[in-house]
């Protein structure tokens, strides 16, 4: 017999099975998290949990956080169209941890802080903290937007719906559990998740292994051929997004950055029992999230090893689509379901609340109602979780007209502006000397020269954004130090 023949991808669908295993994680995720509600009575209660989290808890929900469906599909396509040199970022993502654990976890866990930006208002005042506020609350939606339409082109490859339905669907749970449950229900389901996509991604990694002709021999061989194990790449080149340096300067600032500034992953932080065990659970995650994406590029070598003896699915329209058309057409009923439900758990860790905490304690409580008492913060905190999450949902329909990378796209927006926000925050904690006006100079500083890169005809990497945006921050404002 053939062999490409005997394992030739059939064209079958999901069935009821797979319907009523992803229909059912839904439901009950949305269950599981609208339990916590009972325990949301304050806004220190909806937005930090009352800082109860355990440090093995806070660990699982950075990683879940992080991992999200751009993982899950668009790393293993990095793998299947190149090599494995994007663990070079990763490596960045490690050494970045034990940074953000020395320099900013300890200056959080002094004082009532409900958003990391309260830090800069402490530190320079309110016009640097409305700024960096207001960035991460634009510049969050388009990521996570991104990321929700990442999630429903998967849904939409397997099950054929509109990606505008598939988007509508998935919001609509991510908003139902998020405002019942608050950042409680966010971080629990996390860790359940957590659990659910690492199940998925190890089936498939059996999966394919067993329909690889020669097993793993054959993946090393093909792997090996192709190049596909490659990790470090010398280069100087600044248009290349995976080389070392780019890799270790760019994972590290862009790490100091989402887990250091961004109130989307700082939430996290702030409901550790103390600072301790939040540094403990964010320098463990690095280590995890190392063996998650050694794992995600494997499968994509493998993915790539698999459609040379098999025919690629000729309705595959980008490298993005390669695990869901796979799931779809080779693994069994039922199985597909689940492997489709896990991808959905990749997706389902929302920033919804962390921005109604922004848009609640840095503006509302701050210049529209300062008396509010607590039944109005609850009312109203929960208001703008929905709005979010409306947003979001509005992104992740116009994201179907996208033409680059669902990996790199998300990666580059967060990266743009997160910069100038980075380089407030060091000016904030170990720029001693340094005024308001100084710092906030330093920051359009960072933004303008940001968009002179975005717009400049020599391209430069999305992993030197936030390098570049932090370091023009923070020079700008000790030369105007110097010089007043």
């Amino acid at each position: 017999m053939n062999v490409d023949a005997a394992i030739s991808p059939t064209t079958a669908v999901l069935t009821w099975l797979d319907y009523a295993v992803i229909v059912g994680y839904l439901v009950a995720i949305t269950l599981f998290g609208s339990y916590f509600a009972r325990f949301q009575k304050t806004t220190r209660d909806y937005f930090l949990t009352a800082r109860s989290v355990p440090w093995w808890a806070i660990c699982f929900t950075i990683v879940a956080t992080e991992t999200s469906t751009l993982t899950f599909i668009s790393v293993p396509a990095t793998a299947y169209a190149g090599d494995m040199t994007f663990l070079q970022l990763v490596f960045g993502y490690v050494i970045g941890r034990v940074i953000v654990s020395v320099i900013f976890i300890p200056a959080y866990f002094r004082g009532d802080l409900f958003t990391s930006y309260q830090l800069l208002q402490r530190r320079f005042g309110e016009r640097v903290k409305n700024v960096a506020a207001a960035i991460f609350l634009i510049t969050r939606s388009l990521a996570d937007g991104i990321r929700l339409f990442a999630t429903a082109l998967v849904i939409s490859v397997v099950t054929q719906i509109p990606v505008t339905v598939a988007v509508v669907l998935l919001g609509t749970a991510m908003i139902i559990y998020t405002v019942r449950g608050g950042s409680a229900a966010v971080i629990w389901t996390d860790v359940v998740q957590l659990f659910v996509y690492l199940t998925g991604a190890a089936f498939v990694f059996v999966s394919l292994l067993t329909r690889i002709p020669g097993g793993w021999a054959e993946v090393v061989r093909t792997g090996s051929q192709a190049g596909k194990f490659r990790v470090f790449d010398l280069a100087w080149n600044i248009d290349r997004p995976y080389t070392l340096w780019a890799g270790i300067i760019g994972g590290v600032a862009l790490t100091l950055s989402t887990h250091g500034t961004d109130q989307f992953l700082v939430q996290r932080l702030l409901s550790a029992r103390s600072a301790r065990e939040a540094a403990r659970g964010l320098v463990l995650s690095g280590f995890l999230v190392l063996a998650q994406f050694v794992l995600f590029l494997v499968i994509g070598v493998m993915l790539f090893t698999y459609y040379q003896h098999a025919p690629l699915p000729r309705t595959l329209a980008r490298s993005d689509e390669l695990l869901p058309g796979f799931i779809v057409t080779s693994l069994s009923h039922g199985a597909a379901g689940f492997i489709v439900a896990a991808i959905v758990a990749a997706a389902l860790s929302p920033s919804i609340n962390s921005m109604a905490a922004t848009t609640v304690n840095d503006f509302y409580a701050k210049y529209v109602r300062p008396n509010a008492d607590q039944a109005t913060l609850m009312r109203v905190s929960r208001f703008w979780t929905i709005v979010w999450g409306i947003v979001q949902i509005g992104v992740a329909i116009a994201a179907q007209w996208m033409q680059r990378s669902v990996l790199d796209a998300g990666l580059a927006v967060l990266s743009w502006a997160s910069g100038p926000v980075l380089g407030a925050f060091l000016l904030g904690t170990l720029g001693r000397g340094i005024t308001e006006g100084q710092a906030l100079a330093g920051m359009i500083a960072g933004l303008i020269a940001m968009t002179v890169v975005w717009g400049w005809p020599l391209s430069i990497a999305f992993t030197w954004y936030v390098f570049i945006g932090a370091a023009t921050t923070v020079i700008v404002a000790r030369v105007l130090h110097a010089v007043q």
